[in-house]
């Protein structure tokens, strides 16, 4: 074989090397959406196996509020390592007096009140219920951003969102065989933490777009796990953490850390940076379907005679984000909100209007350069 020849080989097998990247990509899209859609079960199904081991329901040490505080905690640890870079004192030197009130804000709104009264909701009512009442959150969302942050919004995916929305209605409303469902505390609370999780979104694009994506999040984890002591002990009183360090909790909080919390984030960063813009819009339009249908699995859930209609409306929902006409689909409000992360000051980020096509960041991102004229204000990471 002439020495041509084998300079030709390598060239002819680099194309191929890329399809497993796609393919994997795929996975790890799929895999962090069926994480994220089953972690509300999980959660659920951890208390009731405190309960059960414990024989008495007053002394469960598995309880939502350990399982939140313990497991942010927890989760400082792979934060630490894998920002580590962002985590200098140089970095923390630049920030201003303002940007350590926003960042302060932001930590009670994102990993405060919003987990709270989550997790308040799913002690109250069915995880099936606050996963469907979740579902304001992209068209008011995208309202939201449209009035305070002057973004422009695709009609298109508003009207999906809506129709989505009725697909949830539907389901709820036909619950409990057909009787029209009377909201309670739970379904009140999911309500309260889906619009927490709005602001503490708007709060953090606003005003935290040059602030490192490792101490945003490091800070947001760790401030406002100690703002959710003060919170859960003034509601629940001083003794709800109590049973903190009962072997039950250790021994499954593992499970709840290493995957809800670690492998997901760590597959959702993989999906970004490997899967195509439309497979992941694809994977995160089913999330809604695969919550009910894990919570069905895992905790004997019965949606009601409204599932079937309900489920072909959010069906329908996803047909419109999809876009027949060939644009390919638009990008849900939760993953354009992630794409668009703090960035250094040593950096120029692109100008991107909303919503944005992740093939065209992933594209811009890998030529950002040292920053040589003032950069077009970034978006922050929601949190």
């Amino acid at each position: 074989m002439t020495t041509a020849a084998t300079d030709i080989l390598p060239k002819r097998r680099r194309p191929a090397a890329r399809l497993p990247l796609a393919r994997m990509g795929i996975v790890f899209a799929w895999t962090a959406v069926l994480i994220y859609a089953a972690s509300n079960s999980i959660v659920t199904y951890l208390v009731d196996i405190g309960a059960t081991a414990s024989g008495d329901s007053l002394r469960n040490p598995i309880t939502f509020p350990n399982l939140l505080l313990l497991g942010s905690l927890l989760s400082l640890v792979p934060l630490a390592l894998l920002f580590r870079r962002d985590l200098t004192r140089a970095n923390l030197r630049k920030l201003r007096a303002r940007e350590w009130r926003v960042l302060t804000l932001s930590a009670f709104l994102s990993s405060a009140l919003t987990p709270g009264l989550f997790f308040y909701a799913l002690s109250q009512t069915s995880v099936t219920n606050v996963v469907l009442i979740s579902r304001i959150e992209p068209p008011l969302f995208l309202l939201a951003a449209w009035l305070i942050l002057n973004e422009r919004f695709s009609a298109r995916a508003m009207i999906a969102g809506l129709v989505a929305l009725c697909g949830a209605l539907v389901i709820i409303g036909m619950g409990d065989g057909g009787a029209a469902h009377d909201f309670g505390t739970g379904e009140w609370a999911a309500i309260a933490a889906t619009l927490s999780y709005i602001a503490s979104t708007l709060v953090a694009r606003k005003g935290l777009r040059d602030v490192p994506m490792g101490i945003f999040a490091v800070y947001r984890t760790l401030a406002g796990s100690a703002m959710y002591v003060v919170l859960a002990m003034a509601i629940y009183g001083p003794d709800v953490f109590r049973d903190i360090f009962s072997p039950i909790l250790w021994s499954w909080i593992w499970l709840y850390t290493g995957i809800v919390i670690v492998l997901g984030q760590v597959a959702w960063n993989l999906a970004l940076k490997y899967a195509d813009s439309g497979d992941i819009a694809l994977a995160t339009s089913f999330s809604p379907l695969a919550a009910i249908i894990i919570a069905m699995a895992l905790l004997g859930e019965d949606p009601g005679a409204g599932l079937l209609p309900g489920a072909a409306l959010i069906g329908l929902a996803i047909l419109i984000g999809r876009d027949l006409l060939g644009r390919g689909p638009d990008i849900p409000a939760t993953i354009a909100a992630i794409m668009r992360p703090p960035r250094p000051q040593t950096y120029a980020a692109p100008h991107i209007t909303h919503p944005i096509p992740l093939a065209r960041i992933g594209a811009r991102w890998k030529t950002l350069a040292p920053n040589t004229a003032a950069p077009p204000g970034p978006k922050p990471l929601v949190a």
